[in-house]
């Protein structure tokens, strides 16, 4: 099952692509539930301590209400629950601005979905992260202009890049010497393998 999990943050309304369809569960983690509204989607579930959505919460939909002091922040707690309800695939609207510290834990989010051999993608219509761990990846050409590999691991062995306008083939990049961002699609798609490491991709608009 696919779930769909709103967060807060500022998103590009009209570059989001992603939509969810019927069957798919749609939560919304605090003020994400303002970007799922702007958007016109569905939310079938409302959860958070509501620190920064402060109106007066809907009718019609489940409310799971977290203390203020919680071990968890709420985009954290919307994985749980999507993933308590059977979500194999989640894909996240939001949470790439604001606060740096929020931002990085959603990242790292991707991380611990991907070793549960959970397929997860953030995207606020600017920017679209995804995680890979020694495996590889098809990119489609698409609205973003930019592709780049941020290497998470120390060292990264065997990277490389076909579709793009600096390919690479079998590569070693490390983590102090990050020098494959901004590279750029020169087809209908990309491929990226990754023999050992792990690492984000990151496709990016200019703006």
């Amino acid at each position: 099952m696919k779930a769909f999990i709103y967060t807060g943050g500022t998103i590009d309304k009209t570059s989001i692509t992603e939509h969810p369809k019927s069957g798919d569960l749609c939560i919304a983690a605090d003020s994400g539930y303002k970007n799922a509204k702007e958007l016109g989607e569905r939310v079938d579930i409302l959860l958070g301590d509501f620190d920064s959505y402060t109106d007066s919460l809907p009718d019609g939909i489940e409310i799971l209400k977290a203390p203020t002091e919680k071990d968890f922040t709420d985009t954290q707690m919307a994985v749980k629950e999507a993933l308590s309800r059977g979500a194999d695939e989640i894909i996240f609207i939001g949470g790439l601005s604001g606060r740096l510290d929020h931002t990085l834990s959603n990242i790292s989010i991707l991380a611990e979905l991907c070793k549960a051999r959970v397929h997860a993608v953030m995207t606020d219509g600017r920017n679209r992260v995804r995680y890979l761990n020694s495996s590889s990846m098809l990119i489609a050409r698409s609205q973003f202009k930019y592709v780049s590999i941020i290497a998470i691991s120390e060292k990264l062995k065997g990277v490389s890049i076909e579709g793009c306008k600096y390919p690479l083939k079998n590569a070693a990049i490390t983590r102090a010497n990050q020098y494959a961002v901004s590279n750029e699609l020169d087809g209908n798609c990309a491929l990226i393998s990754l023999k050992k490491g792990e690492c984000l991709i990151i496709e990016s608009k200019d703006s």
